[in-house]
Formats: C-alpha cells, structure tokens, sequence
C-alpha cells in the first residue's frame, strides 16, 4: 500500500491562493492524496504571507505551509506564526524567532514529520541548514512515521548536496524558492524521493509571479519599478511521492500540474 504525499510549489499571489481553494480537495480526492505540502511564502501580494492566506490554504487541503526568506514581509505573521502550528518558517532561522521550522502532523492514520530550511548560497546566511535537519531528527526520533523536508533555496547544488546527505533519512526531499520547476524528480539510491525545485503555483503570464512588463523594464532601465502582480491563468506546480507504508521507501516521483 502506498501513502501518497503532495508537495506544491511557491503559491504567489491572491489569484492562486483562491484557485488552490477551489481546485486542491478535488484534486486529493482524485488522486488518493493523504497528505499535502506546500510552500506559501508568496501567497500575498508583496511577498509575505498572512493569516488570511495561510487560514485559506490550510481550510483548502494544505495540511502544512512551508516559507522561506520571505516569510517575515507581513509584521502581522510574526504574531500568528506563534499561534499557527501548521505554518513554518525555516527551522535555521536563530531559535529566538517567532514560529517553528518543524511539526509533527497525525494524517490518515500516521504521524508525519515537515521540516522546513532554507539555503545559505546566494542568499543572506543564516544557520547550517545540514546541522539544522540533523538536531531535528535526533530531537524527534521515534515520534513520526514519515517525513518531508522544504529547501528553499537559490543553488541547485546546495540542494542536491542536502539531498544527497539525507537520503535514506528523510523520505520526501523536495526544493522551493527558484519558482521554476526542475526534470529531475527522482528516487535517490537509499530511497528518499527527490526533486530540486517544484515550480510555482500561479499566474505563468508573467515572470515568476510578477506582471512581465515591471521586470522588463527594471532590467532595461536598472530604475526602480513597483512590481505588480501578473494576470492571468494559474496553473498548480508540483510532485506526488508514493511511499510504500511498509518499509518508508518512495517507490514513485510525479511531477503534476493542474
């Protein structure tokens, strides 16, 4: 038997947060999806998130909202991170902030661990994300069934790199933050499923989420631009792993897109 987890891209914007509420149940449904992910830390105009958004996703088939460097653009989340377990922000952020990196979810019949971190590569650094997951899974040893880790980072290479080092560890490894989804999803030798980038969940007219002709034009002008947010059709971006439910090895990566 298999337990089947969906992990979604960076949800951007207003736009996709809505079509996810409309679409998400339907598509579990469909699918036998037992257990959702998926990174929200763009699911506000501006960047940022919300209660608004993260309550609307959670009450539209997210079980887990992951971040990343973005997850402190709204002042208000710094509060309701607190209060929201299901709402992580990455866990190698210094332990004096808000929110946790990591929860424990009953699902289904089974505990699952999400953890979340983000990269240091190309982005401002902040705690080692190796030794970070490491303090978690000795931490929660023996408490959980299966578990997921969010990468959200700018390199590829320091994904694989975590990847590579957690395999066989983590069951699901998925990375977030480049919003371009990657080919490579893959079952890496020990076992872990694995794909470096899960795309974007949003409007695909613009460039990354973001209206075209603001981003053409601060690369042609190198001025600065009010970036305004694209319009236009969303599309879902994302993976569903199949863990076999005896011995915690993916037997399956999808990459999906709805």
């Amino acid at each position: 038997m298999l337990y089947r987890v969906l992990c979604l891209g960076d949800v951007v914007g207003a736009q996709a947060v809505e079509y996810i509420s409309h679409k998400l149940w339907n598509f579990r449904k469909d699918n036998g999806i037992n257990f959702t992910v998926a990174n929200g830390e763009n699911a506000d105009p501006g960047n940022g998130i919300t209660r608004q958004s993260a309550e609307k996703l959670l009450a539209s088939g997210v079980d887990v909202i992951t971040s990343g460097n973005h997850v402190w653009q709204k002042k208000e989340i710094r509060s309701y991170i607190d209060e929201c377990r299901y709402l992580l922000r990455p866990a190698n952020y210094p332990s004096r902030d808000p929110g946790s990196g990591s929860v424990i979810c009953d699902a289904d019949g089974r505990k699952i661990l999400v953890m979340n971190v983000q990269g240091n590569v190309f982005m401002d650094p902040i705690g080692d994300p190796f030794d970070c997951v490491d303090s978690i899974l000795r931490r929660e040893e023996g408490n959980y069934d299966f578990s997921v880790l969010d990468i959200h980072a700018e390199a590829t290479a320091e994904k694989i790199a975590l990847a590579r080092y957690f395999d066989g560890r983590i069951n699901i490894i998925v990375g977030t933050h480049t919003h371009v989804q990657t080919a490579d999803e893959q079952v890496l030798e020990k076992g872990s499923g694995y794909i470096t980038d899960l795309g974007m969940s949003g409007v695909q007219t613009g460039v990354l989420g973001v209206d075209k002709d603001c981003i053409i034009e601060k690369f042609r002008t190198k001025m600065p631009v009010r970036f305004l947010p694209a319009v236009g059709e969303v599309r879902v971006m994302g993976a569903v792993f199949g863990i076999n439910d005896q011995n915690g090895i993916v037997e399956f990566v999808k990459r999906v897109e709805f």
